[in-house]
């Protein structure tokens, strides 16, 4: 199997696999986080958007892996890191941190930066793993607890 990230377009047909494996992977979140994710506001329209500003990025075809990667002030952001259930264990969140980090350093960038909720625990330390530590919680409008962890990794 092929390995290596492909960018999407906004025009590019596998944005549709793309959005349906993001609804797949964050699925089990479903009542476990308060409040919900911000993927339930992403349609195939918003989607090609993003493409158009940001970079997607995916592994496979159809996709087994994506991720979007928004360059901002001094930190490469890196949202909707997914990897379908099928292949998960096989290091390939670990491949897009690592092409993550090639992107960053393409950018004059040296940190890259995500987030993830407070009661996803799993999350914590698999991202933990790849090297990132917590930097910030932050919480969502509304809520007067917090509802979200900022990690980030210094590439060296």
């Amino acid at each position: 199997m092929d390995l290596t990230p492909k960018r999407l377009g906004p025009d590019d047909a596998p944005l549709a696999e793309v959005l349906l494996l993001m609804r797949d992977c964050f699925a089990y979140m479903e009542g476990r986080i308060d409040p919900p994710s911000s993927l339930g506001q992403v349609t195939p329209a918003s989607l090609r958007e993003t493409a158009a500003k940001d970079e997607v990025w995916c592994i496979g075809s159809p996709p087994i892996a994506c991720m979007i990667l928004t360059q901002q002030q001094c930190v490469l952001y890196l949202g909707k890191v997914c990897v379908a259930a099928s292949h998960q264990r096989l290091g390939l969140a670990r491949h897009l941190i690592t092409h993550a980090e090639s992107r960053a350093r393409a950018m004059s960038l040296n940190t890259l930066e995500l987030q993830t909720r407070v009661e996803l625990e799993d999350n914590h330390a698999t991202f933990k793993a790849l090297g990132f530590v917590e930097y910030a919680r932050t919480a969502h409008p509304g809520f007067d607890r917090p509802t979200s962890i900022t990690l980030r990794k210094t590439l060296v």
